[in-house]
């Protein structure tokens, strides 16, 4: 496995993450035996960063992600990495209520993460979205204060702006940017991902295949289930669905005249991107996982590049890549 450094401060890692969400929440039925199996198959590959939110499943993703950690070797244990979102707040009925980054709930999710991953320390934190009561400086120097305990090791920031980069950067060392970044998701081009590689911040880029919309597995028609989020997307309803499916069939020529597969492509033009970005796959299945771990070694060259310009040019896609009520939460879009 490769490996790339997020930013300047920040920890050695895989040239892959896995994104782990997907096996406890928002996507459909899940299932442990297969999920803690394809963290295990990831791991054996060289995958050392395994990426989380207190908030996926309730807790369920980082009591998994602790399950599976427990039945390695302690050698492949202590490489894997944890990076764990937190701040969002959830009812009993599983709807989101906001955002908490007061310092002293900073450091409550913490102490809740820690408990639930059997850990004395998470590897990158970083809150899910802004506070919009709370100065990002207050936020990241609780994270900084935790740092300063050996509670957390690197301090990560997950969909802001530009502005607030340069803020949280001037508080303490900034790890790396989670942010959607994809073929059909490239807002981050303008602004963003210059700031943060003026700032020496790296991204880890989730969304690499748009919640499997241009993984080349999608089909027209296909019904999902009330719990996965997918069906309240704008991105796969109607005539959006259509119009970027069509833009997938673009995709499958190019990947076609290589040998590879469209899942393939896509991963491997975010890792073209630049070696300060780190995709996360969201693998629920050992088999997705050997697909996406197989474009590591795909080489796109200008001419490769070319073509998929061509065949989904930046701000093709149709439709927002979350509803109006979400897309309110982001910074990022700002």
């Amino acid at each position: 496995m490769q490996t790339r450094t997020l930013g300047t401060t920040g920890p050695q890692t895989s040239a892959l993450g896995l994104g782990c969400m997907g096996m406890s929440a928002l996507y459909g039925d899940t299932d442990r035996t297969e999920s803690i199996a394809t963290i295990h198959a990831a791991l054996e590959a060289g995958v050392t960063l395994l990426d989380t939110g207190d908030f996926y499943g309730m807790g369920h993703n980082e009591l998994l992600i602790s399950e599976a950690l427990r039945g390695v070797p302690a050698a492949t244990r202590e490489k894997a990495l944890t990076s764990v979102k937190f701040g969002a707040l959830r009812t009993v009925e599983g709807a989101f209520s906001g955002y908490d980054g007061r310092p002293e709930a900073v450091k409550n999710f913490a102490a809740y993460s820690l408990q639930r991953l059997g850990t004395d320390h998470i590897d990158i934190y970083r809150i899910a979205r802004l506070d919009p009561a709370v100065p990002i400086e207050e936020t990241v120097g609780a994270i900084a204060e935790l740092v300063e305990a050996g509670h957390v090791r690197h301090i990560g920031l997950s969909e802001v702006g530009a502005d607030s980069l340069r803020r949280a950067a001037a508080v303490a060392p900034i790890s790396d940017l989670q942010i959607e970044y994809s073929l059909i998701s490239r807002g981050i081009e303008d602004e963003i991902l210059p700031t943060a590689r003026e700032l020496g911040i790296g991204i880890t880029a989730y969304g690499v295949l748009a919640r499997g919309l241009i993984s080349g597995h999608w089909q027209r028609g296909r019904a999902l289930t009330a719990n996965d989020f997918r069906g309240m997307s704008p991105r796969f309803q109607g005539e959006n669905l259509d119009r970027n499916l069509d833009l997938v069939d673009a995709l499958r020529k190019i990947a076609e005249q290589k040998g590879v597969s469209v899942a393939q492509t896509s991963i491997a033009w975010v890792l073209s991107r630049g070696e300060d970005i780190v995709p996360l796959v969201g693998a629920r299945r050992r088999d997705r996982l050997a697909e996406a771990l197989g474009a590591v070694e795909i080489t796109l060259d200008a001419d490769d590049l070319a073509a998929i310009e061509r065949a989904v040019p930046a701000g093709a896609a149709a439709g927002d890549r979350y509803p109006a009520e979400q897309m309110a939460h982001l910074d990022s879009e700002r």
